[in-house]
């Protein structure tokens, strides 16, 4: 009688195999037929720890830490090892007693049906996982994607630097060149200098060789300068044709016009008023 068959009853019963679980299939695939396979070597490839694709293996689905990752990791397992995914996660479901109400939907939904416990943000780590999940297995795809985008700002950064720099030299060789105003060689020593704001545009200059009085006034009659100035100081007479003078000694006084001096408006000792210091009046006059 063959050991498999167990009498009852005076008759032959046959022996029914076993169904093997999730599990078991799963650990069957890996160790038996021509692909071998270890632990390490998938996890790594599957970027999923060692001791979740053995608690799958043994259905310790409880060392688990978050529930909604279970079918998940049991489909990707069962694809990487070339069994039916859909049967495998069918298995679990039934082994963890997940109710009929909770089929027809996806896995991570099946898995928050049988644990209503679940925190909303294990959804968060789920999709993170399987992110990082494609991006490892894809890193090629991405590493040329990076080194392109990388390739592309540096070529932006030269021709870009590039063309901007020759934007702005045309910019720099037709700016106005700001001449330095030339000092005049004045007869005498330079004292003191009055009416420096109007040093840059003044076409005329006063400088005393004698102590003279000097009023300045604008074309209404207003006083802008009045002093005594004695030898080597000088005026800076502002920019314009309505400004007239008085010199109390109007030979004491050198003027000059356009950096050049013209003769004495008056002799040494005598007052003269009423003075134009026009530029082209002043040349006129000599």
């Amino acid at each position: 009688m063959n050991d498999n068959n167990v009498l009852e009853n005076n008759e032959v019963v046959a022996e029914v195999p076993m169904e093997l679980t999730a599990g078991e299939m799963l650990r069957n695939a890996r160790t038996t037929g021509r692909r071998k396979r270890e632990i390490p070597t998938i996890a790594k490839q599957l970027c999923i720890r060692e001791e979740f694709l053995e608690a799958l293996e043994e259905g310790k689905y409880n060392l688990i830490p978050e529930p909604v990752y279970i079918l998940g990791f049991a489909r990707n397992y069962a694809m990487e090892l070339g069994l039916n995914p859909d049967e495998i996660v069918a298995k679990i479901k039934k082994e963890m007693g997940i109710t009929s109400a909770c089929s027809g939907i996806d896995d991570e939904d099946a898995s928050a049906c049988a644990m209503p416990s679940i925190k909303e943000e294990s959804w968060a780590k789920v999709y993170f996982v399987k992110v990082y999940q494609f991006i490892y297995q894809h890193w090629i795809w991405f590493a040329g994607a990076l080194g392109a985008i990388v390739l592309l700002v540096v070529l932006l950064l030269v021709f870009g630097g590039k063309s901007e720099t020759a934007d702005v030299k045309p910019l720099q060789n037709n700016a106005p060149v700001v001449e330095t105003v030339k000092e005049i060689d004045f007869k005498h020593k330079v004292r003191e200098r009055f009416g420096t704001d109007n040093k840059d545009k003044a076409d005329v200059i006063l400088q005393a060789n004698q102590e003279s009085w000097v009023k300045i006034e604008d074309g209404r009659g207003n006083t802008v300068f009045s002093r005594v100035l004695v030898p080597g100081d000088i005026y800076y007479v502002p920019a314009g044709d309505k400004y007239k003078a008085t010199f109390g000694n109007a030979g004491g006084i050198d003027v000059w016009v356009e950096g050049k001096l013209i003769p004495a408006v008056g002799a040494n000792h005598t007052r003269k008023a009423g003075i134009s210091l026009a530029p082209e009046k002043l040349l006129q006059a000599k």
